[in-house]
């Protein structure tokens, strides 16, 4: 990933020298050559980094280019830091004034001219050892091959399955005829070859979903315990089971079954002691037809777990048509699934993949971001048919296909993906963490014409649309809210990490590590490369931090990101956050659901780095401190879910860079120090806003337009929860809180009016393609809201949540949103957490009889 390390660099460097700080002009000239070598390198940077597997004399190279890139990344932060004092590092005073400063100054300067003299060394090293042509003049990485600015949204269908109709029916058969005890069933193969895939086709079918009464999905990972599994069991039932053991856990689940048809699948089993299982399925309730799915790669662990023969279903190999059908899907799915020129030789990539559905979805993914032009796909064919010539069998097909979509991705994407490996096996990440990270350590290309945050999604699409990362759960509209990553992707991830010093599982000489609640502090005093720290729990577990380790986070001085969410402390929290003002090229820091943390000290009024912070979930927080406004790199401020908080600093206005934020809380008119409404009108290059009103005094009448003009404004979601006080004076004011008209998406929660808001049509909302209504009280919408003869709503996702006093006709909303695709009314269904996992959408095709009352 030298390559990845490279453009993040030059990135920051191209800005910083943009920006002409006085200490930077001081080393301008060092940075310039330094910018010319690697610039010049980029374009056969790709190429020597595939012959790092094969040679061991390129692997040694690429890791010294690669940390002396590292070493010219922190002093340029360094300069960056220093030049805050804009008085300060003017030539004539540092010299007259600060001599002390001397030897820092010369020494960098020193540094700069050696780091930049080895690097030209590396590339005539690299010359010669490969033969690579030393070019006079630098060309682009990926030119117009690379089509990835393209599509910032999923271009097709993730949950698309092809030729799986004959293993889900089988299956379904062998449930339907379940009776006495419980019916253990086997789904056993290769890893990449659709185990899972079949077993969650069966277990969201409609049919099975009527049948079994408690549906429960359990990922079981190579290291687990039995508690765990217990625990995750007992979250698809609804229950949190916090600091229940073993005993209790079992009979919680007992309790919760009994009577009932359930059905249970455990995927991905490995191991060779099923004790646990044992116990488990003895304390479950027999008969009923009840039945358990088991998925492994080892036929003799479904058949320990009880599963007999006969009851073994072995997934076959894609036929050579289900394989294409797979791939064009994906592969052309910008051009409708066909491209009759391309066909021959992207059969011929097709039949590398062995008709294994992971490997033919990779390499689709892949080649959907390729040129249509015959000579790329004829090298990436040519590529394939390198890395398989020892060994052309199966497994090693699938192993090809990941590195080579890995080869294959963009430089910023090759950091962003190698950032899973910091997670624990069949681990359920969350997208916005992810973004964050990316954002703060610089993973996000910088582009002028487009937001940070956007830039960010962007490169999230970029690895779900090449199928690298799997969709877990989605919202009512389809956008992607969690994510996970296949065990054979993991593999390769895990390899690629710890051969680049990206993240190793030991924690040595890496520059991320995953928080957890056994960290070992030596390894945080002994590592001082740290870029980023960060908590990686499952679902529903908490970060137990110990004294010791919690005093060890500081230690990197040059650590970017730092996420302690879902921790609870040894140690007050206070001391913690006063070490933490150490860090201050921190550009992210995540306090989320941290306890117990009542207040920020002042100390950290040093981060003036900080791009993204997130004290969401942090109940006991009561105010934010005043210096948050002096924070002008702020661009994501997340308070949302934090019920002690009243309202924020007043000069939150001047936070000019902020795109997101999330759970503001508008000043009253006797909170003097907080911040009114008004001030967002100054928020311009605002995208997502989560606001909170309460009381009416919280919008002055002179702030009715403090929405309106905030032109980036995407997304808004604004609650009205626990307004009772003065309901009327309060849909009075909201009343005229026009949102701006070209907003995406709009959530409305908790409004205490009857009639709906008289902005809530077309004509003010011309934009508007998803919305969201729950809770409160409106029985009608505001005559507005149908639009009239020529103006219809652009709406294309809709969902009403518990409005039991609203009545409305299915056709009527259906003539007045003639592009609505799909509607989320949970007035008629349940949920279970279990089938959220996987489709959360009901199409319109199925809801033409559907009244909503």
């Amino acid at each position: 990933m030298v390559d990845a390390v490279v453009q993040v660099f030059l990135e920051k460097l191209l800005k910083a020298l943009s920006e002409e700080s006085r200490i930077l002009s001081e080393f301008r000239d060092q940075f310039e050559k330094l910018q010319s070598e690697l610039v010049l390198m980029q374009s056969f940077l790709k190429d020597v980094v595939r012959q790092k597997s094969k040679k061991e004399t390129v692997r040694t190279i690429m890791d010294t280019l690669r940390e002396l890139v590292f070493e010219a990344e922190d002093i340029l932060a360094d300069c960056q830091l220093l030049s805050r004092d804009k008085d300060l590092f003017s030539t004539g005073w540092l010299m007259c004034i600060y001599p002390t400063k001397l030897p820092w100054q010369y020494q960098t300067g020193k540094r700069l001219k050696e780091i930049h003299e080895k690097i030209i060394t590396i590339k005539q090293d690299i010359g010669t050892y490969l033969g690579v042509p030393i070019l006079n003049q630098p060309e682009p990485v990926y030119g117009c091959n690379d089509l990835s600015q393209n599509w910032s949204s999923p271009v097709y269908d993730h949950t698309q399955v092809v030729g799986l109709e004959d293993d889900k029916r089988k299956i379904k058969d062998w449930l339907f005829g379940a009776d006495d005890g419980i019916l253990g069933i086997g789904v056993v193969g290769m890893g990449g070859l659709g185990k899972t895939t079949v077993a969650q086709e069966v277990f969201n079918d409609r049919e099975i979903e009527g049948r079994f009464e408690r549906r429960m999905w359990v990922s079981v990972s190579q290291t687990f315990t039995e508690e765990q599994i217990m625990r995750s069991m007992l979250r698809n039932l609804g229950d949190a089971s916090v600091g229940d053991d073993r005993t209790e856990l079992l009979r919680k689940i007992h309790q919760y079954l009994l009577g009932k048809r359930y059905l249970i699948v455990m995927d991905d089993v490995w191991g060779q002691n099923f004790a646990w299982w044992y116990r488990i399925s003895e304390g479950l309730p027999k008969g009923n037809g009840s039945s358990v799915i088991i998925t492994s790669r080892n036929e003799e662990v479904v058949q320990k777990m009880g599963v007999r023969e006969e009851r073994i279903h072995r997934p076959k190999f894609l036929s050579k048509a289900n394989s294409w059908l797979l791939f064009r899907k994906i592969a052309f799915a910008a051009r409708g699934g066909e491209c009759p020129q391309l066909e021959d030789i992207g059969k011929e990539i097709v039949d590398k993949c062995k008709g294994l559905p992971l490997a033919i979805k990779v390499v689709g993914g892949m080649m959907l971001y390729k040129s249509p032009r015959y000579h790329e796909w004829k090298r990436i064919l040519d590529h394939f048919r390198d890395e398989l010539k020892e060994n052309d069998d199966s497994e090693r097909g699938l192993m090809a296909s990941l590195q080579l979509s890995y080869d294959e991705l963009p430089p910023n994407l090759k950091s962003c993906f190698l950032c899973f490996s910091l997670f624990p096996e069949d681990c359920v990440i969350s997208k916005e963490q992810l973004v964050y990270w990316w954002i703060g350590e610089g993973f996000v290309p910088l582009r002028s014409s487009r937001s940070t945050t956007e830039a960010g999604e962007d490169c999230f699409s970029g690895l779900t649309n090449r199928c690298l990362i799997e969709v877990v759960d989605k919202t009512y509209n389809g956008t992607i809210s969690t994510c996970a990553i296949h065990d054979m992707v993991r593999d390769l991830i895990l390899k690629i990490s710890d051969d680049d010093a990206f993240f190793r599982k030991d924690g040595i000489s890496c520059r991320h590590l995953g928080i957890k609640s056994d960290l070992d502090p030596k390894l945080l005093i002994a590592n001082r490369k740290l870029r980023a720290l960060l908590s990686t729990t499952k679902t529903g577990e908490v970060n137990k931090i110990a004294s010791r380790t919690a005093k060890a986070l500081c230690q990197s001085r040059y650590l970017r990101v730092l996420d302690v969410s879902k921790s609870i402390f040894e140690t007050p929290l206070s001391g913690i956050l006063n070490h933490i003002c150490s860090l201050q090229h921190l550009t992210y820091l995540s306090l989320s659901n941290t306890h117990p943390l009542v207040q920020l000290p002042s100390s950290l009024e040093k981060l003036s780095n900080l791009q993204i912070m997130d004290m969401s979930y942090c109940q006991n927080l009561k105010t934010l401190p005043s210096y948050i406004v002096t924070f002008k790199k702020l661009k994501i401020l997340d308070v949302s879910h934090c019920g002690s908080l009243e309202c924020l600093p007043k000069g939150l206005g001047r936070l000019s860079n902020l795109e997101v934020l999330l759970g503001f809380r508008p000043a009253r008119s006797d909170q003097l120090e907080g911040c009114r409404i008004g001030e967002l009108i100054n928020l311009t290059k605002l995208r997502s806003l989560v606001l909170q009103i309460t009381r009416a005094d919280e919008i002055g009448d002179n702030e009715v337009n403090a929405l309106v003009n905030l032109q980036e404004l995407q997304y808004l979601s604004m609650s009205c929860f626990d307004s009772n006080s003065d309901g009327n004076d309060l849909i009075t004011k909201v009343d005229k809180l026009f949102p701006p008209q070209q907003l995406h998406e709009l959530c409305l929660q908790y409004y205490p009016g009857k009639i709906s808001p008289q902005w809530l049509n077309p004509i003010s909302l011309p934009m508007l393609n998803f919305l969201s209504i729950s809770s409160g009280d409106i029985a009608e919408f505001h005559e507005s809201f149908w639009g009239d003869d020529n103006i219809f709503w652009k709406i294309e996702a809709l969902m009403f949540e518990s409005l039991s006093d609203l009545g409305v006709e299915w056709s009527q909303l259906q003539q007045f949103m003639p592009s609505l695709r799909v509607v989320n009314e949970f007035l008629a269904q349940e949920k279970t957490q279990a089938s959220s996992s996987f489709n959360q959408e009901v199409f319109i095709d199925e809801l033409m009889d559907l009244s909503m009352v």
